[in-house]
């Protein structure tokens, strides 16, 4: 996996050394625990960037049936651990890094059309880029409040430390 100080290695590395219990906790009972927001989020990326827009590198993914949307998190009767939410997030961030390696700014207002619930949608790449940035800065808060409300380190996505 990649190391450094980006956005995704935040994330990963405030799952990576969770235990069990740390890793189950929840706002309520009808809320999701720290685990499965950090596997939704890699989820996610996996399901925009190979499900939807079709670009390669699912299958050294956890998630390698990104179209289904079904992912880690929707089995809440097999938690997972730091260090399998480690190797969630880093490939699947891999998969951002592969794309924007390729993709050229005149790539990024090409579209996808699908047809979901009847309704057809078109997501442009530059569009789903966005999301996945929203989508991971939201599911950090939560996690991070989580966090804090326990006493546990927060996660700050901007924090960079000087070499």
């Amino acid at each position: 996996g990649h190391e450094g100080s980006s956005e995704d290695a935040a994330i990963r590395d405030a799952v990576r050394g969770l235990g069990p219990a740390e890793l189950a906790l929840r706002a309520g009972p009808g809320h999701a625990p720290v685990w499965a927001l950090a596997a939704h989020a890699a989820g996610a990326r996996a399901y925009w960037l190979c499900g939807w827009l079709g670009e390669p590198g699912a299958e050294r993914t956890p998630f390698p049936t990104p179209a289904s949307g079904i992912g880690w998190e929707d089995d809440e009767d097999h938690p997972r651990s730091g260090e399998e939410l480690a190797w969630a997030l880093d490939s699947t961030f891999a998969l951002a890094e592969d794309c924007l390696a390729r993709w050229t700014t005149e790539d990024l207002p090409r579209g996808v059309s699908r047809t979901v619930g009847g309704v057809e949608r078109m997501h442009t790449r530059a569009s789903i880029l966005n999301r996945l940035c929203s989508h991971d800065a939201f599911h950090a808060g939560e996690i991070s409040q989580l966090l804090g409300l326990h006493g546990l380190p927060e996660i700050d996505l901007w924090r960079r430390d000087v070499p």
